[in-house]
């Protein structure tokens, strides 16, 4: 017989330190702050792929229309309009974004901006659409948090 109790086994003091450890992690990493961190992400790399449709603050180059005409050339939506919305929407949404304002109108209208890329324009690059889609459904579903103005403003 063995002198080791089962609470003294190598196995349970493991499990419970990393049981304190997830329960100190949840406490210091709280679904306001993950949030916040989800909203910047998202708008950067909407916000960047913005501004190389761009010159100056919203004046569209001419390589964008060249853009939208032969890689992301979409069906039911002529180039050039195409390529309005896409610059507009990766400037304006990204700011809310930042903002915590109308968060969840502003990352489902990124999710659609997503699912038209990933279905019509880049299918191979699903793993990269799939990630900004979790951030993007994290903020659909759980909010903006504390740190933003749709908490100040009462925005759902």
């Amino acid at each position: 017989m063995s002198n080791v109790s089962h609470t003294d086994s190598p196995v349970r003091a493991d499990t419970t330190l990393w049981s304190n450890l997830t329960t100190r992690a949840s406490r210091l990493i709280s679904d306001s702050f993950l949030a916040l961190l989800a909203r910047l992400a998202i708008a950067s790399v909407f916000f960047l792929s913005g501004r190389t449709k761009v010159t100056g603050l919203l004046t569209i180059k001419d390589s964008t229309y060249s853009l939208f005409e032969q890689e992301y050339n979409l069906p039911l939506i002529p180039p050039e309009l195409a390529a309005h919305l896409a610059a507009y929407a990766e400037h304006l949404f990204p700011v809310l974004l930042v903002l915590g304002l109308f968060t969840r109108f502003s990352a489902f209208a990124l999710l659609g901006m997503t699912l038209v890329i990933e279905i019509f324009v880049y299918p191979d690059a699903w793993p990269t659409h799939l990630t900004w889609a979790a951030l993007q459904l994290f903020l659909i579903g759980r909010g903006a948090g504390a740190f933003s103005l749709d908490r100040r403003f009462g925005i759902k």
